[in-house]
């Protein structure tokens, strides 16, 4: 039965890279086709022509600001729409550059996420027994990407006589088609979920909904500073087994491991996430690593056993912690792993240089405060360990 399950997974996961396999070959044939105008414009026949090298190399760039321009429209799709919704203001990132609304101010931090090339998170509406509008929210990067895309079809075709300005709005058009079909297909993406897939799974059933209402209501605490162990308790409720195999429930039921984790019930957290990595789930990618993460810290804070320790060797872990290098609790990870593991000092005080580097700009300070604190007590373990 396990197998079956695991099999469909595998399955949707492939079709899931195939979709996305599918609409960059259909992007790179517009690409190709850009590319053979440019080919037929310039005499590409002349070898060394100055002229098709400067255009090829503008080319170049123009994909560059292309995808980073639809990016931007992408989530300023979310903004717009999800004020017309009733949703507040909250965040705004696209790459690592992050507007975020503290104490009634916009201050900008730098932050990023593996797996995204942006995001857009908004205070909730209320939540009544009507539910509360989420479709428009979610789908507006995708509609926003269409919008801007035909505008620059239109542009296009107005400035077709200037090579230069012609190029930049095709090239536009396309990135802005790509992502929103690749936003737009629901597809199982391995670390995250894409808007159109999120849309499905939170109108799968009412608990979908309230999940994906609590996870907004949390962002928006933790966007204030307030760290999760100060947060209501009941709104960290660990999900039933058969809740779990929904993507914002059990997205939810990583909040409340998190929040163990602040309150430092290091044996609690770990025999939660262990449970947790064990479930037939619709945990995302990320989460999973996350939560790994997690679990080496809390060993590394208690017994130390071999078996789980080693997990943090595994090919595709490493893998993931490369991706998110810059991630405080992944920096904290690897701090505790140099320090109580590896008996490296050197690497633990350059990890502890990388984390205050980044603190400076990381746009929530609860966090950061409760990060601080894990590495501090690794600090104290390590000092108990010199004494014995």
């Amino acid at each position: 039965m396990k197998d079956k399950k695991k099999n469909k997974k595998d399955i949707k996961r492939l079709v899931g890279k195939a979709g996305i396999i599918l609409t960059a070959i259909l992007a790179g044939l517009l690409c190709g086709w850009l590319l053979g105008a440019v080919l037929d414009k310039t005499g590409a026949g002349q070898a060394g022509s100055g002229r098709f090298l400067f255009r090829l190399l503008y080319l170049v760039f123009l994909i560059y600001i292309a995808f980073f321009l639809q990016g931007a429209f992408h989530e300023a799709g979310h903004l717009v729409c999800g004020l017309l919704s009733g949703y507040g203001f909250s965040s705004y990132r696209i790459g690592s550059l992050m507007w975020i609304r503290q104490e009634g101010k916009i201050c900008f931090k730098r932050f990023s996420l593996a797996g995204t090339g942006g995001q857009c998170l908004m205070t909730p509406p209320e939540l009544t027994e009507n539910g509360m509008p989420y479709v428009l929210y979610n789908l507006g990067g995708v509609l926003m990407n269409f919008l801007t895309s035909a505008l620059c079809l239109c542009f296009y075709w107005i400035w077709r006589g200037n090579w230069y300005l012609s190029a930049f709005f095709i090239m536009t058009a396309i990135a802005g088609i790509w992502l929103g079909a690749v936003n737009g297909i629901p597809l199982k993406l391995g670390m995250v979920n894409n808007d159109g897939s999120n849309i499905a799974d939170i109108g799968k059933n009412e608990g979908e909904l309230q999940a994906f209402w609590l996870q907004m209501s949390v962002a928006e605490q933790q966007a204030e500073g307030i760290r999760l162990k100060d947060m209501p308790a009941e709104w960290f409720r660990m999900p039933d087994e058969e809740k779990m195999k929904y993507t914002m429930a059990s997205s939810c039921a990583v909040l409340t491991a998190n929040r163990l984790m602040d309150e430092h019930a290091f044996e609690e957290t770990a025999e939660l996430i262990t449970k947790m990595l064990k479930m037939d789930s619709a945990m995302l990618g990320i989460y999973r690593f996350l939560l790994t993460a997690d679990l080496i810290y809390c060993e590394l804070a208690g017994a130390q056993r071999e078996e789980i320790l080693e997990q943090w060797e595994d090919s595709q872990i490493q893998r993931a912690a490369k991706q998110m290098k810059n991630y405080l609790s992944v920096i904290r990870t690897e701090y505790a792993y140099a320090l109580l593991r590896e008996n490296d000092i050197h690497k633990a005080e350059k990890l502890r240089e990388s984390f205050e580097k980044n603190a400076r700009s990381y746009p929530y300070a609860g966090d950061a405060q409760s990060e601080r604190e894990l590495m501090d007590l690794a600090d104290e373990k390590r000092q108990e360990k010199d004494r014995v």
